[in-house]
């Protein structure tokens, strides 16, 4: 009897001993992060878009979706600058839409994201376009080690679009090097000059199967001249229809690699950018054109993604986010008929402006927040910025982070759960030519006087927002910001215009 119960105790003795470390690695979420490009708060059909996307529906339907929700900036750069280092972009000058062969802007040693990730164990990877810079010195090194790079910054494994689709060069970067690159054959770039022989759209618009309407006429790959010049790297060059493909299969292979540990995945999708060529199996899915083909590719991309998280039952304990970098733009450079298919189709929603605007639809986006252990479905009106989710997760993992670099990130992981519905008191917002707008928890959105353009200058046809006085809006009555309230509202104006001066003017604890 004394044998059997010191067996017993020995048994259970293994279980106390085995079950919180089982416990915690439970207990760690998984996260996919899915970063879309150029996709408009209207232009999903749960928040009222005509092109049908079941799968993010879906998520929508069992997860947590936000009305209320902000990318940093109403450019990609920058809000991909912000989202991963938690710092406003416009803190220091030179993080504007970077070009094809802009050094890094993200430098090692910085606090990031991924970094947070990996801190409390997690395989980080980035699938996807990145455009936030590569390399360092004289510029990336496209035919050595690119580097630094992602996997300076925190993440464990790398696979991206070097900027974007209309800009070269137009190859893949693997870690550190181009995929499948020839070393007889050696990559240029230049976007000073032209290089090579290479024929371009402004000179040989006879070889394009897709035309530029404004910029985009240099060197032609795929038919499609790009902005910037490139010669060499020909075993390297992308098929444009492939994109979305190539993307998937390693995003399925890191998930492989890593389902027995807890990881972070940054599934950064070109779809609705131009130029916009969905792989044959999409073209002609909608009447959209182009554009809403594109969209439904990114609908099957994130099925597809949904799909092997479940193969490998990776599902339940999994956060997906689904959200976009800035607003939608119709006509941004290509003859792809998205403004003359458009339709009944409003990618802004009842928002005023688009990509580029200083208006509502710059950078009010879409945000899905998924999680089916934690998350019940529903809809949240919480003002949400993205650049919060490094403080967020930091907070949820009990981490420190570098305050004094994440200047601007703030925990509303309550909020992003759907456990508050207090988000951010104010938030600010940057468009083009570093016009900073303000808006507050009460719907409230200061412009401040700018005199520049009122029409985007480059042929998209959006309304920049930017008028010589002060204008006040109150966006929760009026969306489409059609009533400046600035003189009728001094007061609301003053205090705006107050916080939006503190929040410029705010320094980190070290300085």
């Amino acid at each position: 009897m004394k044998n059997l119960l010191l067996i017993i105790l020995i048994v259970l003795g293994s279980f106390s001993c085995n079950s919180p470390e089982k416990e915690s690695n439970q207990a760690l979420p998984n996260v996919v992060l899915i970063y879309t490009d150029d996709v408009g708060y209207g232009d999903i059909q749960v928040y009222g878009g005509l092109i049908q996307t079941p799968n993010i529906d879906a998520l929508a339907a069992e997860g947590l979706m936000f009305t209320n929700a902000y990318a940093t900036s109403a450019t990609c750069t920058p809000s991909r600058y912000s989202l991963l280092t938690g710092e406003y972009a416009w803190r220091t000058k030179g993080r504007g839409v970077a070009p094809g062969d802009a050094l890094a802007l993200i430098k090692p040693g910085v606090e990031t994201l991924p970094s947070v990730f990996q801190r409390a164990g997690y395989r980080s990877g980035v699938v996807g376009k990145w455009h936030l810079g590569l390399g360092e010195g004289e510029g990336p090194n496209w035919n050595g080690k690119i580097s630094p790079g992602p996997l300076e910054i925190g993440f464990d494994y790398a696979f991206l679009i070097p900027a974007t689709g209309d800009r070269v060069p137009t190859v893949f970067v693997e870690n550190h090097h181009v995929v499948n690159l020839d070393h007889n054959d050696p990559i240029q770039v230049s976007y000073a000059e032209k290089i090579g022989d290479w024929p371009t759209g402004s000179e040989n618009p006879e070889l394009l199967t897709t035309m530029y309407s404004h910029g985009h006429d240099q060197t032609i790959v795929n038919g499609v001249s790009r902005i910037g010049y490139m010669t060499g790297g020909e075993s390297a060059l992308w098929r444009d229809e492939d994109i979305a493909d190539e993307m998937l299969i390693r995003a399925h292979a890191f998930l492989e690699r890593n389902k027995s540990n807890p990881f972070f995945l940054y599934f950064s999708t070109h779809d609705i950018h131009v130029p916009r060529i969905a792989h044959e199996r999409f073209q002609g899915a909608t009447e959209f054109g182009p554009r809403g083909d594109v969209l439904v590719q990114l609908d099957w991309s994130v099925g597809e993604l949904v799909s092997k998280l479940k193969e490998l039952n990776l599902y339940e304990n999994t956060i997906i986010i689904f959200t976009s970098d800035n607003g939608p733009v119709l006509d941004d450079g290509y003859v792809d008929w998205a403004k003359e298919k458009i339709g009944n189709h409003r990618p802004s929603g009842k928002l005023r402006g688009g990509k580029y605007s200083a208006f509502e639809a710059g950078t009010k986006i879409p945000m899905i927040v998924h999680w089916p252990e934690k998350i019940s479905n529903g809809v949240s009106d919480a003002l949400i910025s993205q650049v919060d989710l490094l403080a967020s997760f930091a907070g949820f993992l009990n981490l420190d982070f570098n305050k004094e670099q994440a200047i601007d990130s703030e925990n509303y992981w309550d909020a992003i759960m759907g456990d508050s519905s207090l988000g951010r008191d104010i938030l600010v917002q940057e468009a083009i030519q570093g016009v900073l707008t303000l808006i507050n928890k009460e719907g409230y959105k200061f412009i401040p006087a700018h005199n520049g353009p009122a029409i985007v200058p480059w042929g998209t046809e959006i309304e920049t927002g930017f008028y010589p006085e002060d204008q006040l809006f109150w966006t929760e009555k009026d969306p489409g910001e059609t009533r400046n309230l600035a003189q009728s509202e001094m007061e609301i104006l003053k205090k705006m215009q107050k916080k939006l001066e503190d929040v410029v003017n705010k320094k980190s604890d070290k300085e």
